[in-house]
């Protein structure tokens, strides 16, 4: 396989997986992560809201590989084009995604055990603190999206094809 061809195929990986998973999944995973209301009403006890919370730890890891693939691609991308100057920008996104792959699953994770409010009782009031995670979340994810959104356009833009080659005629 060429380099180009294996450039070409990381891009179809790449933009998929990083609008999807970055931009849509958080929303759709967080609804499945958390404990609905109607279930919130039927938990009792304190072992109840701990089961129902680590219900969602599968699913937070699951999440965490699938977010990884933009991360790998970009990876990829760098080894199949080395350049010192991406390669830092790479290093500072594979920094920022642990970062945000923590700061997610401890919101979804409390946000499951506080459970709308119905658990405060029975556990610390730092879990009620998750509520606040979304603005560390948004902190963090905007400069990674931002970066990552800009070494995908760089990688998966052909360098052989100058600046005029590349605008249609007018």
């Amino acid at each position: 396989m060429s380099r180009l061809a294996a450039r070409a195929l990381l891009a179809v990986v790449f933009w998929p997986s990083l609008f999807f998973f970055w931009f849509l999944g958080p929303f759709v995973l967080f609804l499945l992560s958390t404990t609905s209301s109607e279930v919130c009403a039927r938990l009792e006890t304190r072992a109840e809201f701990l089961a129902a919370a680590n219900g969602t730890i599968p699913m937070l890891v699951v999440q965490n590989f699938i977010y990884a693939v933009p991360i790998v691609c970009l990876v990829l991308w760098g080894r199949l084009v080395p350049d010192p100057a991406r390669a830092r920008h790479i290093v500072t996104c594979i920094k920022l995604f642990p970062a945000a792959m923590v700061v997610g699953a401890l919101w979804e994770y409390g946000s499951s055990l506080v459970c709308d409010g119905y658990g405060q009782p029975f556990f610390s009031p730092a879990w009620q603190m998750t509520s606040y995670l979304p603005i560390v979340s948004l902190i963090i994810n905007f400069p990674l999206y931002v970066l990552a959104f800009s070494l995908g356009r760089t990688f998966s833009t052909r360098e052989d094809v100058g600046e005029d080659e590349a605008r249609p005629p007018a």
